[in-house]
């Protein structure tokens, strides 16, 4: 009895700390940031840690620095790079397949992976020996307003064109001048349905949702990489350490003149 009772306390015990969200220390001459990782993005979550127990990304370099944007590192080409030189090429043998989660944004502190693009990348897959952390700015809700607007329209205007053809446009205007309010009504009611009912299916629509407003107007963040890229973690202390980052001065190829190196512990 007291045998069965403890292999239930360690399963439980053993299911509780599996449950729990890893936590990694990037650690810099500028100061350390802690990350927590998500448990739904295991793929990223794994390999991260297992390149970081083995010391991949150490002495790397934040390589890509733009202000209102990311800081980028860990690639192993910024390692002992001589100024000025083009460094933050990925490496093939660490791909992971993509964990876009759309309940993640771009929001500042954004643990992120980078990736090839889609041309070269139909699929999508992260490139893990690397990764970037989202600086971004804080906006205005009329500002992602417009930026709905922006996207939204063009794809409103498209479906319109197809479902509103010129036959049912002659057909409206035959019952108009015929006075049949009965079937002017039911066959514009049917085009608006249509219309609707294909823009809310279109995956392009953009429709910020309260949480992603929440943070890009307190916050702030980059909401133009939303969906195409992989989110596996965010900052949970160390915000001024990516300003600190983001503001330094860089060369033409973003790359900032104070070097700034990277250690990543796994504490959790």
């Amino acid at each position: 009895m007291h045998r069965f009772l403890l292999s239930i306390i360690l399963s439980v015990c053993i299911f509780s700390a599996a449950a729990q969200n890893r936590i990694v220390e990037v650690k810099t001459n500028l100061g350390s940031m802690k990350f927590r990782l998500y448990n739904d993005t295991p793929k990223h979550r794994d390999a991260f840690i297992k390149l970081a127990n083995q010391g991949y990304y150490d002495e790397t370099l934040f390589y890509r620095v733009i202000q209102n944007f990311l800081i980028q590192g860990g690639s192993k080409s910024s390692r002992n790079a001589p100024p000025g030189k083009r460094i933050g090429y990925g490496d093939p043998e660490h791909t992971v397949d993509d964990e876009i989660i759309s309940h993640y944004h771009h929001k500042k502190g954004a643990l992120c992976a980078p990736r090839q693009p889609d041309e070269v990348n139909p699929f999508k897959q992260s490139d893990i020996s690397q990764f970037y952390i989202v600086k971004g700015k804080v906006f205005t809700n009329g500002e992602l307003d417009t930026m709905e607007m922006a996207v939204n329209r063009p794809i409103r205007k498209e479906i319109t064109s197809q479902v509103y053809t010129s036959d049912i446009r002659e057909k409206l205007k035959q019952l108009k001048e015929e006075k049949k309010v009965k079937e002017f009504r039911e066959i514009a009611g049917k085009v608006k349905k249509d219309i609707e009912s294909r823009f809310n299916l279109h995956p392009g629509v953009l429709k910020f949702s309260e949480e992603q407003r929440k943070s890009y107007t307190t916050v702030g963040g980059y909401p133009d990489l939303d969906g195409k890229y992989t989110i596996f973690g965010e900052c949970i202390s160390g915000f001024d350490v990516i300003d600190k980052i983001a503001a330094l001065k860089t060369d033409s190829n973003s790359r900032p003149f104070t070097d700034v190196k990277i250690t990543v512990n796994v504490i959790q």
